[in-house]
């Protein structure tokens, strides 16, 4: 048991890793989680500090023992399954994730939760909470983050703050969640023109199979962003398939749903950043994972999460 509080002595919402893993094998060796990786002369071992680690994305040509996930699992670690470079790989199934059993975890939020989600007009004011702290937060960052305001993303610009507050009425007028995905849609077509007009990119359109860099950046920053959103709601004991605005047709919705907090605000900018400077896709991965860690986004998404499960529960107890 002192194994066990150790591994978890960081809570989630402040744990610094992601990580993303492919042509390796997974084991425990000598009471630590290593990666080996098989070089022409020798093979190398990596150390993965499980106890500051959120989730472990495992790509292509990756095996994982036994022993691995049973420490994994004691440190409160997610791990999931997905194709080349972090996203589904053609005609390959979506990210499957592996959700650690081997503890408690408070009834209190999806309680919370559940009072409130069988209520159709519940369910949209939650929806419209996601989509209105969605905006504040682009507002945030793009206000402060010298890096982004000098790539042209800063909401003080005119034409930003107008798209911005626009949408921000919007949502508040909306009347049915479809009404929503529609506000949503336009709202992301037109930050794909300000990202592609602001980095120069020419004519872009949104095709999750292009092979152009910029879209491959999207898709795997935004598997990235659903890695945190999977372990706040992993962590708070909510089902990922009690959304609020997807969910239709989709399981794991609420991941989505979650997700949308940050995937605008940070992936989009630096996906068109990136491509135009020519980055790696490692390059790039470590540039989102900077900017997750600069703006706290896994401590925004637990927040809001909270917030919205909380309100509708008696007992507002503390996060764990």
């Amino acid at each position: 048991m002192e194994q066990l509080t150790d591994l978890k002595a960081i809570l989630h919402s402040k744990r610094a890793n992601i990580y993303y893993l492919e042509k390796c094998r997974v084991m425990q060796k000598d009471g630590r989680v290593l990666y080996l990786t098989e070089a022409k002369n020798e093979n190398q071992y990596w150390n993965i500090p499980i106890a500051n680690t959120t989730c472990l994305l495992l790509g292509t040509g990756t095996s994982i023992t036994q022993a691995a996930m049973r420490m994994l699992a004691q440190a409160g670690v997610l791990v999931g399954f997905c194709g080349g470079g972090g996203t589904p790989l053609l005609m390959a199934t979506e990210i499957e994730w592996l959700s650690p059993q081997s503890e408690y975890r408070p009834t209190e939020y999806v309680q919370g939760w559940m009072n409130f989600w069988f209520d159709e007009q519940k369910r949209l004011a939650a929806a419209k909470q996601f989509q209105t702290a969605r905006i504040q937060f682009m507002h945030t960052v793009w206000s402060k983050d010298r890096d982004l305001m000098d790539a042209g993303f800063n909401s003080h610009d005119e034409y930003i703050s107008s798209v911005l507050n626009n949408t921000r009425a919007k949502i508040e007028q909306a009347q049915k969640v479809s009404k929503l995905f529609q506000i949503e849609a336009d709202l992301t077509k037109r930050l794909y023109k300000i990202a592609a007009s602001r980095t120069k990119h020419g004519d872009f359109v949104r095709a999750r199979e292009s092979v152009d860099t910029a879209n491959a950046f999207l898709n795997h920053g935004n598997y990235l962003a659903y890695g945190l959103a999977a372990t706040t709601l992993w962590v708070l004991g909510i089902p990922h398939g009690f959304a609020v605005m997807h969910g239709k047709t989709r399981r794991g919705a609420l991941v989505f749903d979650v997700a949308d907090l940050i995937k605008d605000t940070l992936v989009l900018p630096w996906s068109f950043i990136c491509a135009k400077e020519g980055a790696t896709e490692q390059e790039f991965r470590q540039q989102c994972l900077q900017a997750f860690t600069d703006h706290k986004a896994l401590n925004f998404m637990f927040k809001q999460v909270k917030i919205i499960a909380l309100q509708h529960h008696e007992n507002k107890g503390e996060a764990p």
